[in-house]
């Protein structure tokens, strides 16, 4: 398997070249050449795997530059039920015959993004002691990033973090997450902006080759191939709790914002996983949803990103979108290289019309978006019917999926966070809030710390020029 960027600049790389990064060189995402498909035959041999096998069997694919005891030991340290919750690492809920929820959000920051950074922590400290080299890492969250990522890697030999976050943009429970840690490789940056400011200057500082090499850059957003990679698998298993055999479609209903989720599940499709919808929920930030209503791509000018109660999609800059456009474009790196500078020259580009078009009805993708009124109703209607709390975010994706569901389709709703994150939003819906975990009762209450830093990039390439590992 090698890599290559989406802009067509890059030199084939194995997946070890490109695990610590985050940007292509010529500012493109990295791709595999191709996605590795699986046959109906081999699907049905991948059916009675459990979580780690069947993690193993996937990004073997994806990493085969790592031998496969080294890979095997990885996964195995990762996925365990002390760290999840259980051996099934995402179980499959039932809400009633038909409409499931996949629990992603079991891991240690009660995200989902926990499944594919924890696995990245360690695949980061593998690399690191083979090169014994120091690594700093540059990030950016919207409220589950940051936590996920400095819980994975904190306290790491060799490696340093450095999270940006919007000023005063997270709930109280994603900002403690994250400010509450004390340990020396951690640093918090509250940018003063929205998250897309600090997504923009993540990027800029990763496309300035001779600062990215100087202070030995590395990535944890989705624009990191390898967390992709390691979504892609409860994909897999969602899909196989949910259905009976190789012949069965599902649907799959998913919240999202950087569009980095439900890329996973995209690839999941393209590598042969029956999926006949992939409905993305967007909330009030809807530019994706305009998207795959209209064919345009319209990022939002400076202001026009608004703060709602699913904070961790507000976004309008989804970094992910480009991995996305490359497949429907037909894998052209010079057309995605003319959209980008149109987004940059004109703020977005539009494929209405246009022979790539008709692709993205054909790749499965179905959208909507979900209001404040619509989470509060779906979080009271799903708490009345079924018993089960579920978090702002899980709500716009439930309720964008009822408004698609197929009857005889099973629709499978993915979990991405866990109530107790979001608790003035509970509260607000149920007039109570979710317990919290046990050793979380004070969370909210643990001394806090983080720098605050204006939305510029020279203060923050000064920061971690201060403060990198050397």
């Amino acid at each position: 398997m090698r890599y290559l960027s989406t802009r067509g600049g890059m030199a084939p790389q194995p997946f070890s070249a490109i695990l610590l990064e985050g940007l292509a060189p010529d500012g493109g995402l990295v791709v595999p050449e191709a996605y590795p498909r699986f046959s109906a035959a081999e699907l049905s041999r991948l059916r009675p795997l459990g979580y780690r096998e069947l993690a193993f069997a996937i990004l073997s694919r994806y990493a085969d530059d790592i031998a496969a005891a080294e890979l095997r030991a990885v996964i195995d340290r990762t996925y365990t039920s002390a760290a999840f919750g259980s051996d099934e690492i995402t179980p499959l809920h039932a809400l009633e015959p038909g409409l499931l929820l996949l629990r992603t959000a079991n891991g240690p920051t009660l995200a989902f993004k926990d499944i594919a950074l924890q696995l990245l922590g360690n695949l980061f400290e593998r690399a690191l002691s083979a090169a014994a080299r120091p690594l700093n890492v540059l990030g950016a969250t919207s409220g589950d990033t940051g936590s996920s990522a400095e819980y994975a890697l904190r306290g790491k030999r060799g490696v340093r973090v450095f999270m940006l976050s919007p000023k005063g943009r997270m709930s109280p429970f994603q900002t403690a997450q994250m400010y509450s840690l004390t340990d020396g490789n951690i640093f918090n940056l509250a940018i003063e902006g929205v998250f897309d400011d600090c997504q923009d200057i993540v990027k800029a500082a990763a496309g300035d080759a001779d600062f990215k090499a100087r202070y030995r850059l590395g990535a944890v957003n989705s624009i990191n191939w390898a967390r992709v990679a390691a979504q892609i698998v409860y994909y897999f298993k969602g899909y196989f709790a949910a259905t009976a055999s190789e012949e069965d479609e599902v649907a799959f209903a998913v919240p999202s914002g950087n569009f980095g989720n439900i890329l996973a599940g995209h690839v999941a499709r393209q590598m042969g996983l029956p999926i006949r919808r992939l409905i993305l929920a967007s909330n009030e930030n809807n530019v994706l949803d305009e998207f795959f209503r209209t064919g345009r791509y319209r990022v939002r000018a400076a202001g026009e990103t608004v703060a709602t109660s699913s904070p961790s999609m507000d976004i309008s800059k989804a970094s992910n979108f480009e991995r996305y456009i490359f497949d429907i474009v037909g894998r052209d790196p010079q057309i995605v290289r003319d959209l980008w500078r149109r987004v940059e020259r004109d703020g977005g580009f539009d494929l209405a019309g246009t022979p790539h078009w008709p692709r993205v009805a054909a790749s499965g993708f179905v959208s909507g978006m979900s209001t404040h009124a619509d989470r509060l109703a779906t979080i009271r209607e799903t708490f009345r019917r079924y018993g089960v709390m579920i978090d702002p975010h899980t709500a716009d994706g439930l309720k964008v999926g009822l408004q698609h569901r197929e009857p005889e389709l099973p629709l499978i709703c993915v979990e991405t966070a866990q109530p107790v994150k979001f608790v003035a939003t509970m509260v607000e819906a149920l007039g109570t809030g979710p317990t919290l975990p046990p050793g979380l009762e004070d969370l909210e209450r643990r001394p806090q710390r983080c720098d605050v830093l204006p939305a510029d990039l020279g203060a923050v390439k000064a920061y971690i020029a201060a403060r990198a590992e050397a």
